[in-house]
Formats: structure tokens, C-alpha cells, sequence
């Protein structure tokens, strides 16, 4: 781990994640990359196992407000969804001379901001935080104008590309009887 990053897991607290794009250039700029980064989130969701309660993709940046995963943690969990993002965007070219194999552009900053909430006031102002995002920065006048965030889903019910709240893929650890 870097020198002067701590990240605090096993608590059983949530995660208010952000993860800021290779010197805020825009690669979730169109709707196709955004859905794309939101179909990765669901299936990463799934295979790490843990339950989104919120979550905004903006033009450069995503915010995700999350349980801890049953498998692995925060840490391995968005290092899954930016590898497989940037994978995905920009894929690797193969030549057969080693010496000329194109570098792949960076997508992510190679870290994340990650916030620990404990308390209900905390998970309450991280969701509004995120859902007013795409207000504060003028791309919608409302909320639930924007499809790539959790608002709908707080609001409306209506089911997005990623589950929200969803805890049917956690598993319980029961003790073997002695």
C-alpha cells in the first residue's frame, strides 16, 4: 500500500468510493461508455458479492456507495471494475515484434478516494452528494434526468443496470457444529 493511504475494511462500515479518470480526461463521456462501465460494476458486484446502495458515473469520474465485499475487498473489487473498464475501452494492441507493442493508455488514476460511513446521516448525505452531481455540474437540471446514477431507483423503484440494495448475493458464514 502506498505510504500515507489508509484504508480501514472490516468494520463492516460502507464505502463511499470515488474513482477520478487519468488526469480527468473524460472517458465516460458518451452513454455507450457509461453503460458499459455500468454493466462491468453489476458483474463485479456479483462475483465479489457485495451490495451497491448508491452510485453516479460522471464524464471523468464515478462516485459508489457500497457494503464491503464478501470476497476480497473495496480495494479488489475497484481494481477489478477499472481493469475490466479499461480493458474493454481501450484493448491492448498485439504485434509480433515485442519492441513496437503500443503502451495501453491510462484510463484511472491508480488510486481511490475511499470514505468510511457509519453513521445513517453519513449514508444520507453521501446519496444526495452523488444523485446532485450531475446538477451541480450542469449536464441535467434534475436528478432523475440523469439514467447513469441510483436516483431512480431511491425515487421511483425502477431498476437500473445496477442492482441497488440487492442482498440476495450475500452469503451467510454459519459454523460447522462441533
Amino acid at each position: 500500500m502506498p505510504q500515507g493511504l489508509k484504508r480501514y475494511y472490516g468494520a463492516g462500515d460502507l464505502h463511499f468510493i470515488t474513482c477520478s479518470c487519468y488526469k480527468r480526461r473524460p472517458w465516460l463521456d458518451c452513454p455507450s461508455r457509461r453503460d458499459l462501465f455500468l454493466k462491468i460494476l453489476e458483474q463485479v458486484r456479483k462475483e465479489h458479492r457485495f451490495v451497491v446502495l448508491g452510485y453516479v458515473v460522471m464524464p471523468e469520474h464515478f462516485h459508489l456507495l457500497m457494503t464491503e465485499p464478501q470476497v476480497g475487498d473495496p480495494s479488489t473489487a475497484m481494481q477489478s471494475v477499472k481493469q475490466t473498464y479499461a480493458q474493454r475501452v481501450v484493448p491492448r494492441r498485439r504485434w509480433h515484434d515485442p519492441a513496437k507493442r503500443a503502451k495501453p493508455m491510462p484510463i484511472w488514476q491508480p488510486r481511490f478516494y475511499d470514505f468510511n460511513v457509519y453513521t445513517e446521516h453519513k449514508r444520507i448525505e453521501k446519496l444526495r452528494y452523488m444523485h446532485f452531481n450531475p446538477v451541480k455540474r450542469g449536464l441535467v437540471e434534475e436528478p432523475e434526468q440523469w439514467p447513469w446514477s441510483s436516483f431512480r431507483y431511491h425515487h421511483y423503484r425502477e431498476e437500473g443496470l445496477v442492482r441497488v440494495n440487492e442482498t440476495d448475493i450475500l452469503q451467510m458464514n454459519m459454523r460447522q457444529p462441533a
